[in-house]
């Protein structure tokens, strides 16, 4: 038994045999006793549990390297900031600021790269990785730590979908939604159960998270009808939000829009567990052992974001955004120089059948006076 589960299980015996599936997600991931996040450094790539833009190589925090730089050059004089939450072991902060450095020089020396990371153990990765550039470099353990006004860039890459999710079964015979918690089966295994029905609190998840009831739908729900709501999320966004003086707000990550969340072939959700390059939906298994990921919802975090004042310039495609950052550069007269292995790293990035189709970009600004 890992110790993510020993601790869930007694939580459970504590809470008259179920927890909220939102919580035994926090525990499997984020624990300091054993959570998945806080005991796998390395566990991205071919050797790992599953593949991301930032291990396919160096060219993605290249490309976003130089779609900042354009964003950054638009904000005048004075210092400016880059804020990465999630930034795991700090690999694609060094790419980015590895491209600044060589290729933005009028804007380097004004530039603080400050890593939002609540955990002393990848902390202390990031340190080892972002050594060679001292004192642009700083950390805070949580986004309210983040000094008001920031001018710049604040960003996450497949942070989003990693917070955890309340999910929601539609009861057709209560014709309402119930929340999916987890306890313990008559064979002893820690297994799916619905919570005691709870309208109010159902009506709460859905305004924390910046979304409509989807009321239109409910005569056609079939019972059992899976939707995951984020609240996390929502606010992890708006606290986003509060920081940021004037520039962007930028989210990488698997996702959609409630409409397409919503569609009829999704009726089990989108909660899935990955581990050594499989996918499962046994996500109750072994926790601390596999990640687990839920689809963002897109429309949730826009909502949020304007909510404070933002303006969307952008919810695209992983391919489309960085094709078209590409494309902004070259007319700039950047040039890149790749090799035929960095060609084939972009291809990965943007190919529909690789990474450009799965994941969504969102882009939010806030214009300052004037």
């Amino acid at each position: 038994m890992t110790p993510p589960e020993a601790r869930i299980r007694r939580e459970i015996a504590d809470h008259n045999g179920a927890i909220p599936f939102s919580r035994f997600m926090e525990l499997a991931l984020y624990s300091t006793e054993g959570g998945y996040y806080e005991t796998h450094e390395r566990t991205i790539g071919r050797r790992g549990d599953f593949f991301t833009s930032v291990s396919v190589g160096d060219v993605f925090g290249q490309i976003l390297g130089t779609r900042f730089a354009a964003c950054l050059g638009q904000l005048g004089e004075g210092p400016l900031g880059i804020v990465e939450a999630g930034a795991h072991d700090g690999r694609l902060a060094a790419d980015i600021l590895g491209w600044l450095a060589s290729h933005a020089p009028e804007l380097f020396p004004r530039l603080t790269y400050t890593l939002v990371e609540p955990s002393p153990v990848r902390r202390g990765w990031q340190q080892e990785r972002l050594a060679p550039w001292g004192s642009r470099i700083a950390w805070v353990e949580g986004i309210g730590q983040v000094p008001d006004g920031v001018r710049g860039i604040l960003f996450s890459n497949e942070l989003l979908d990693a917070l955890p999710v309340h999910p929601l079964a539609w009861s057709v015979p209560d014709r309402g939604w119930r929340e999916r918690g987890v306890g313990v089966s008559p064979s002893g295994d820690l297994a799916w159960v619905l919570l005691p029905r709870d309208p109010s609190r159902i009506d709460q998840l859905f305004r924390e998270a910046h979304l409509a009831d989807p009321t239109e739908l409910h005569g056609v729900l079939p019972d059992g009808y899976i939707l995951e709501l984020c609240p996390a999320a929502a606010a992890w966004w708006k606290g986003v939000a509060e920081r940021l003086a004037e520039g962007w707000i930028v989210g990488i990550d698997y996702g959609m829009s409630m409409e397409e969340l919503l569609r009829p072939e999704r009726t089990g959700g989108t909660l899935r567990a990955y581990s050594h390059h499989r996918v499962s939906d046994n996500v109750l298994a072994d926790p601390g052992s596999q990640d687990l990921t839920a689809h963002v919802n897109f429309t949730s975090i826009e909502a949020a974001g304007m909510a404070l004042g933002l303006v969307t310039e952008g919810l695209s495609r992983q391919g489309e955004y960085l094709v078209r950052a590409v494309d902004a550069a070259v007319r700039r007269g950047v040039e890149f120089p790749w090799t035929p292995a960095q060609r084939r790293q972009f291809q990965t990035l943007v190919h529909p059948q690789h990474l450009g189709h799965s994941f969504r970009v969102l882009e939010q600004r806030r214009r300052g006076p004037g």
